[in-house]
């Protein structure tokens, strides 16, 4: 599940703004090394791929298939399974991935008024840059891949170094041929949608009825988006292959490998920076990540009892983890089984095209 993006925009971007600001200096640290910065070869794994079998989940004579996605994939593939696509058709349910939801209580009014306070919460206070507030070494590092992945554009050196952080990695993932999984999980909806089979959203809604309160207390809050920058400039000078490796594992179905190639320890330590600062807990997302996973464990429940079959996505470290999902569903009673030995007991083909209609879908 995304949370640090969901988090982020929960609270910087809740209304839709946007709005740019350059820096009235540049800065004169000095900037890391050229060889700190991984620039990727092209992505190898291009064209018509089938991606990862499925685990299976039963109880009884009732099953959950259950499609893990990674959050990169090559760009340059184009994802197609009849295996999910037969799946799909013959479930009764599709549950779509564990998310958040948000509702914030303004109307389109009250919005105009909000957007100075969304500006200024994405910047660090009092006119400062992140040359200001950085330490120098993680600044020097900051310097060069700013340089490297944002030419001249001073205006990031406003933001907050967690804001900087989130735009960076979704920077580098662009240059380095990487993009989210929107297409995959846009074709499972279409093949849901395709085939008339009920969407189960699992998830759960954040209300902020106070949302010009929720922004000031993010901008006044001093939240570690030093550490989180730190590990999300790690993975920029080092973890790109990695990442490419995951994502061509994916992509090629090799499960093997997802297994073991780390997937990197930003998405933790940047969400452990939003959740432990102390406006965190008084909005409740605070134990966000426990109730989500609470949220979709009771869909699955409610699917596993009441259909025959059903189908389901979920990010593949969930999959993978030892403690993840998979665990909690068999701590549940459930009997689970890895793609290669549900393909053996239930085979249907992972290679060839879905309907155009399905795979196409964003």
């Amino acid at each position: 599940m995304r949370i640090v993006p969901v988090m982020l925009a929960l609270l910087i971007t809740c209304a839709g703004a946007s709005a740019q600001t350059t820096a009235q200096r540049s800065p004169s640290a000095q900037p890391a090394a050229a060889s700190s910065i991984t620039t990727l070869q092209a992505v190898t794994v291009t064209g018509v791929m089938p991606g990862p079998g499925l685990w299976k989940v039963t109880r009884g004579d009732h099953v959950l298939w259950i499609l893990g996605v990674v959050p990169t994939l090559p760009a340059g593939i184009e994802w197609r399974s009849s295996q999910v696509s037969q799946t799909i058709a013959a479930s009764q349910a599709v549950l779509e991935a564990p998310n958040v939801k948000l509702k914030v209580d303004i109307n389109w009014f009250g919005k105009l008024f909000l957007l100075p306070s969304l500006y200024r919460a994405q910047r660090n206070p009092d006119g400062k840059t992140l040359h200001d507030v950085l330490p120098p070494a993680t600044y020097a590092r900051w310097y060069y891949a700013r340089q490297h992945y944002f030419g001249d554009d001073y205006s990031i050196e406003r933001y907050r170094p967690i804001v900087a952080a989130w735009k960076l990695m979704k920077q580098a993932m662009k240059a380095n041929g990487l993009r989210n999984d929107g297409e995959v999980t846009g074709a499972v909806a279409a093949m849901a949608k395709q085939h008339g089979v009920k969407v189960v959203e699992p998830g759960i809604t954040l209300e902020i009825k106070e949302p010009r309160q929720a922004v000031k207390a993010f901008a006044a809050s001093s939240l570690d988006g030093i550490a989180c920058l730190d590990v999300v400039l790690d993975a920029v000078e080092h973890e790109l292959p990695n990442f490419r490796a995951r994502a061509n594992a994916w992509a090629a179905g090799d499960i093997d490998t997802l297994r073991k190639v780390p997937e990197g320890a930003y998405r933790d330590t940047c969400r452990s920076a939003i959740a432990g600062a102390g406006f965190a807990k008084a909005l409740g997302i605070d134990n966000l990540p426990m109730r989500v996973e609470g949220a979709w464990l009771a869909a699955a429940d409610a699917a596993l009892a009441s259909n025959a079959q059903s189908f389901a996505v979920l990010p593949m470290h969930d999959l993978l983890d030892p403690r993840g999902y998979l665990a909690a569903l068999q701590a549940r009673g459930y009997v689970v089984t890895a793609p290669d030995a549900a393909l053996a007991e239930d085979p249907a083909p992972a290679d060839s095209a879905a309907p155009a209609s399905a795979s196409s879908a964003h």
